[in-house]
């Protein structure tokens, strides 16, 4: 819905607002990567920027992490309706709960509102908007990753819309509440204040926006902007095959000994419409898998996101073409109370995989394939250095990207849902910022799919556990059984093989969803993370390029021989582990 009349603008400065939104929200992220005090924030960079409209829709976002985006419209609509009337020049507001527009509970969500006038006189028009992971929210396991939750209420405090700077004064009580309910109160403090330096950010430069065109221009700009994203991607999905399409995608288990828990997607493609029917999907389960219906729609936009023309700015417009069908009840949209900590990763990896796995023989030269699946573990547990307590969340060692029409995945790209937003921090900062020492750090050979296009490979990360006690771990994810899907003839890319070495234990394989795993001194963690799906026949791969992979060790020569005689070799178990070389 338009704010108020518009008018034709010149469409060289309706392009010119159109770039100054994208340079306003990536400024918000420049400032929070240079501000923020954790390493899951200033080095894997796992926040996003965007400014919305009083009515949820999506202005602008900068491409940080694209799981979170889909959902900011609806933490904006909550905030509007929780506030109405009530909103003031200097507020601060805060939320984190998925129920209310949240993805879940460790991202945090700042929002500052911008005034017409500049002054708080004028009338107010938008959300200035910085969503960030933080490192702990409470709760009862460390870094709020708790595969033992039956609710959510076991995965950390619940911030519904709250005010926490009232005409600029910070309402201390409430601070010191929120604190209070996280393990690392400094590491927080910081972070926070950096994702409210970086919401004002866009404020004072969509002010100075508006100061330089006028608002009646700036906001008949905006709405020109949204109408032509709906255009672009109406043209785009008009030229695809129309019928009705089916796409499933396993996860492999939901950490309570249930295998096998399937997202379906059935697509109706009509013209420049698209109906994205969800319902089928498996039932609501008793842990943290599940997904919030923000959450859910988020990565349905996403999957369009990766559909269409990657110039085509991502907006409120450009989701106009689609409409969703969903059920309550089940695992993609969870009845409220539901755990949902994994649902940014899982099962909203699968969303998208089901539904581009769907649209595939539609639109061929779109479709990319599976991208490695998120496989995370946070150590916590005392340096002995400094005799502090950290928390260290694995980011190394990237799974790989899924390959495309375009060419080869990237290697340690990244998970599908963040598309290679989300970075590994630097390894010589994390050893002097945590008691660990990396014995290796590489590409994982022949873990990518096969394909006339090769899923890019993922990574192996050898960590010695420098601590002089036992540390605890918990895991949060997916992709042991199942790895990145091939598609359009390609091959899966290979599942992740996460394993713990401990002096005088047979070695453990480290399962995707647990808590309380006892890592003591100087254990020996080998993290193995899948490859992407491969694109396309396998045949038809230029024999140069097979070449250069083997000869850059992306695949080894003993993969692309042809195989000896199977009477002459015995079978070797799939997936047959190592100790740390």
């Amino acid at each position: 819905m338009s704010q108020g009349m518009t008018f034709p603008v010149d469409p060289i400065v309706t392009s010119v607002i159109q770039h100054r939104l994208l340079a306003i929200v990536e400024g918000m992220g420049e400032a929070m990567l240079r501000t923020s005090y954790s390493q899951i924030l200033n080095s894997s960079r796992d926040f996003s920027t965007a400014i919305c409209d009083l009515d949820g829709r999506l202005i602008a976002q900068a491409e940080h992490v694209p799981i979170h985006v889909g959902a900011l419209p609806f933490a904006a609509k909550s905030m509007t309706e929780f506030f109405a009337g009530n909103i003031h020049q200097g507020d601060v507001f805060l939320l984190n709960d998925p129920y209310h527009g949240g993805n879940h509970l460790p991202d945090l969500t700042a929002f500052v509102p911008v005034f017409e006038g500049g002054n708080g006189d004028g009338r107010l028009r938008f959300w200035s908007i910085n969503r960030a992971h933080q490192s702990d929210i409470g709760g009862a396991t460390h870094g709020a990753y708790n595969a033992a939750a039956t609710d959510i209420w076991q995965e950390g405090i619940r911030i519904t819309p709250l005010r926490l700077y009232d005409r600029g004064e910070v309402r201390r009580d409430l601070l010191e509440m929120i604190v209070t309910n996280v393990r690392h109160p400094r590491d927080f403090r910081g972070d926070l204040a950096a994702m409210i330096g970086s919401t004002h950010v866009g404020e004072r430069r969509m002010l100075a926006l508006a100061a330089e065109f006028d608002w009646p221009t700036t906001n008949a700009a905006i709405e020109a902007v949204l109408d032509g994203a709906e255009r672009q991607t109406g043209a785009e999905i008009a030229r695809w095959k129309d019928g009705v399409y089916h796409g499933e995608a396993m996860l492999d288990d939901d950490g309570r000994g249930n295998d096998d828990i399937h997202i379906r997607a059935t697509v109706t493609k009509r013209g420049s419409d698209l109906v994205i029917d969800l319902s089928d999907s498996h039932e609501q389960v008793a842990s943290f898998v599940n997904s919030s219906y923000p959450n859910m729609y988020s990565a349905v936009v996403v999957a369009l996101s990766y559909l269409i023309d990657p110039n085509t700015p991502k907006n409120d417009g450009t989701f106009r073409p689609l409409t969703i069908i969903a059920k309550p009840g089940t695992v993609v949209w969870a009845n409220p109370g539901a755990p949902v900590t994994l649902a940014t990763n899982h099962c909203a990896q699968e969303i998208l995989e089901a539904i581009i796995k769907a649209l595939a023989p539609a639109c061929p030269d779109r479709a990319m394939a599976g991208w490695g699946r998120r496989f995370r573990i946070a150590i916590q547990g005392k340096d002995p250095r400094s005799d502090k307590p950290f928390i260290w969340h694995f980011f190394q060692a990237r799974p790989g990207g899924g390959a495309s029409p375009a060419g080869d995945g990237w290697p340690g790209a990244g998970e599908w849902q963040a598309a290679g937003g989300i970075k590994f921090g630097s390894l010589e900062v994390t050893e002097v910022r945590f008691p660990l020492f990396f014995r290796r750090h590489e590409f994982r050979p022949d873990s990518g799919g096969e394909g006339k296009f090769r899923g890019g490979p993922g990574g192996i990360a050898e960590v010695v556990v420098e601590t002089a006690e036992p540390a605890v771990g918990n895991t949060a994810g997916d992709g042991v059984r199942y790895g990145a899907c091939g598609i359009l003839g390609g091959t899966d890319g290979a599942p992740h093989r996460y394993t713990l070495y401990s002096e005088g234990q047979p070695r453990r394989p480290i399962k995707t969803k647990e808590v309380g795993l006892t890592i003591r001194p100087n254990d020996v963690l080998v993290l193995e993370s899948g490859g992407g799906g491969g694109w396309g026949n396998p045949a038809k791969r230029d024999p140069e390029a097979v070449e250069h992979d083997v000869e850059n060790e992306f695949v080894t020569a003993a993969k692309v021989a042809p195989p000896p005689p199977a009477s002459r070799v015995p079978p070797s178990p799939r997936n047959a582990g190592r100790g740390p070389g």
